[in-house]
């Protein structure tokens, strides 16, 4: 298992059972809903978050940290961000403000 896969599934143990929120997967990529709608996802070697304001704008600034191009053909995901392993503290912060910004669209 890689590191951000173990990061990842610290995140979905704790946000399935104290958020409620729902494994699934978008563009065959495993992630975490609520109400249908991905916050979290696991990408490669990266983890991935929906993010908006002062959240988007702190994780953005992380070494390392890239909008998010599940594609790979040069079109990021302006509201996601991926980032590694080594930001792996932040992660559940990074998912609650997440799991925050989608909820509040519903």
């Amino acid at each position: 298992m890689s590191d951000a896969q173990a990061e990842y599934e610290k995140l979905v143990n704790k946000l399935t059972t104290a958020a409620s929120a729902e494994p699934g997967q978008m563009f065959g990529k495993v992630c975490l809903k609520i109400n249908g709608k991905a916050f979290v996802a696991l990408h490669k070697e990266t983890v991935v978050f929906k993010l908006t304001g002062d959240a988007h704008a702190k994780a953005i600034a992380l070494a390392d940290a890239v909008l998010w191009d599940p594609s790979g053909k040069g079109r990021p995901m302006k509201e996601w961000v991926a980032l590694s392993a080594t930001h792996g503290k932040k992660f559940p912060t990074l998912a609650q403000a997440a799991f925050e910004y989608v909820q509040s669209m519903a």
